[in-house]
């Protein structure tokens, strides 16, 4: 099932935003990533059986804050 999730992350520089896509990235599952909201402050993760709360935890770990937004099912359809 392909789920898109939006976590708020605490992002200060461009070098900051780079190391948040680099988490997100390398988790499991993970399709799609990208900076989403008027802050550029939004990471939206999208792909199939990614852990939310590990993705957050491992978010937190490296950036300091991260919360999670919203966990909705995602169309099955992506275009890359």
């Amino acid at each position: 099932m392909m789920q898109k999730i939006v976590v708020k992350v605490q992002v200060h520089c461009d070098k900051c935003r780079t190391k948040a896509l680099k988490i997100a990235a390398t988790a499991q599952g993970v399709s799609r990533v990208s900076i989403q909201g008027v802050n550029r402050d939004h990471l939206e993760v999208i792909g199939d059986g990614v852990d939310s709360v590990c993705l957050t935890r491992a978010l937190r770990k490296k950036l300091g804050f991260a919360t999670i937004v919203k966990v909705e099912q995602a169309s099955a359809r992506i275009n890359i």
